[in-house]
């Protein structure tokens, strides 16, 4: 029986961990606490003090939720340096290169598998490896430090696209995804989009927050989301995804 996209997109780190891998392997406050403000009633006070809160409550709520974590992501001690991704000779050859925390591993993606699973359910994780307008090109693997989840790279043809519509397209292929806040960023030296987004955990039956960049090449679109088993996860991890994106460059 075919098992629904959304079920099985949450099943994939699972089963591409168990599959061999070819190749090289803000918000603003909206709140204004105005000194020298007339008096007024402590009913009258009260009831503006709780619209006001209401309000304040509401316009950050997407935001909030969709894992727009960069005042945390700036607080957190920056990742330690392991390596780099994506020159020639590197474990993936890329349109980018960049750092990659102490012990994670980089390795090239496929999803050519053969004859290892039923027919239609090879057919089904085949058609994951595409999202939006990119493919899977190569994922960084956080276990070794520690961590369940991975930086996974994506990379699209040569197009027009700028790095938001990019983005805008992957969350959109994406099931499971809610709540995404969009922001114009840097990578390294580059113009670069990034978007935090909540999505839902099949195997936990839970929300997990999810974050993304993505730059424009000459050889296409490159997309590098952040993917943990849990919120959790996600937050440890935040520093390895900010190094990437700190230290991106072209080739």
């Amino acid at each position: 029986m075919t098992m629904a996209r959304g079920t099985v997109r949450g099943l994939v780190p699972a089963v591409l961990a168990a599959v061999t891998l070819a190749g090289c392997s803000s918000s603003s406050g909206a709140g204004d606490g105005s000194p020298g403000a007339p008096a007024v009633s402590s009913a009258t006070a009260k009831a503006s003090a709780e619209a006001g809160a209401e309000k304040t409550g509401a316009d950050k709520a997407g935001a909030d939720e969709a894992g727009a974590d960069q005042a945390g992501a700036g607080a957190t001690k920056a990742a330690e340096k392991g390596g780099r991704v994506g020159g020639a000779g590197s474990a993936c050859e890329l349109p980018v290169s960049f750092d990659i925390a102490a012990h994670w591993k980089p390795r090239g993606a496929s999803m050519d598998l053969g004859s290892e699973l039923d027919p239609e359910l090879a057919e089904e994780l085949a058609d994951l490896a595409e999202q939006g307008t990119v493919k899977v090109v190569c994922e960084i693997d956080a276990k070794p430090a520690g961590h369940i989840g991975f930086l996974r790279v994506w990379q699209g043809e040569a197009s027009e696209d700028d790095p938001r519509a990019v983005l805008q397209a992957f969350v959109a292929d994406d099931p499971n995804a809610v709540k995404a806040a969009y922001t114009q960023v840097t990578a390294g030296a580059l113009a670069a989009a990034e978007v935090g987004y909540t999505s839902h955990s099949e195997l936990l039956d839970e929300p997990k927050k999810e974050r993304a960049f993505a730059v424009a090449t000459p050889d296409g679109p490159v997309v590098v989301p952040l993917g943990g088993m849990d919120s959790e996860e996600h937050m440890a991890m935040l520093p390895a995804f900010e190094l990437a994106k700190r230290t991106l460059k072209l080739g």
